[in-house]
This record gives C-alpha cells, sequence and structure tokens, in this order.
C-alpha cells in the first residue's frame, strides 16, 4: 500500500488559509471597533477629550491651573467660544507649552462649550 505524500501537506495549506481569513475577519471588527463604529458614534465626552488631550497634565487635574498654565475654570471671563476653538487648535502666540493641535476641530469645539457653559 502506497501513503499520498501530498495530502498532508494541502491539509496543512487549507487549515493555514481558513486561519487567515478567520483572523483577517477578527481584525477588521476589532478595526471598526476601535475606530467608533462599535455603536457609540457621535458622543464626545468633554472631560474625556480634556484627559485624553493632556490638558490636566499642565493645568492640573481640577483644571485650577499650575506654573505657568492658568486657570481653566475662569476661562469664560477672558475669552470667547471661537478665541477658545482657536487656542485649543493653533496654540498661544509666543508660548512653549500651549502650542496647539490638541484637538481636532470637532473635539476643540466641544472642549470650548464645555469649558464656557461649566464642566457637570
Amino acid at each position: 500500500m502506497k501513503k499520498n505524500l501530498v495530502m498532508p501537506y494541502a491539509l496543512i495549506a487549507l487549515l493555514g488559509i481558513v486561519t487567515m481569513v478567520v483572523m483577517g475577519g477578527v481584525g477588521l471588527a476589532q478595526m471598526d471597533q476601535a475606530e467608533g463604529e462599535g455603536g457609540n458614534e457621535g458622543t464626545l465626552d468633554p472631560a474625556e477629550l480634556v484627559q485624553q488631550n493632556n490638558c490636566t497634565s499642565c493645568h492640573g487635574a481640577d483644571l485650577s491651573g499650575s506654573g505657568n498654565a492658568p486657570n481653566l475654570n475662569t476661562v469664560g471671563d477672558r475669552y470667547s467660544k471661537e478665541e477658545l476653538v482657536d487656542i485649543i487648535n493653533n496654540g498661544v502666540e509666543g508660548s512653549n507649552l500651549m502650542t496647539g493641535d490638541y484637538a481636532n476641530a470637532e473635539e476643540a469645539e466641544v472642549i470650548a462649550e464645555w469649558l464656557l457653559n461649566g464642566k457637570e
């Protein structure tokens, strides 16, 4: 009786192809979820954005200011919403710390609105 030497290699190749297809599908599902397509699109939590964009590293955990960073709790007394969005996006001229580009345009709008209307 003669053994078929190709069959074990064919089974291994088939198993490898099936594994790649399954793992590719899992990877795509994870990418979709990471991009926000997992069910909570459109919800931007301002407090979470402030934390993610490292505002608290300079302005303090309660945003009351520390060192060279000003108090953000009273920022509405000094700036309009448009000015705040500009500062978040473009930074403060002459500042080495607040250089801008901390959030995209939509996030900057949400953060500015939150800073002006009270942080709840």
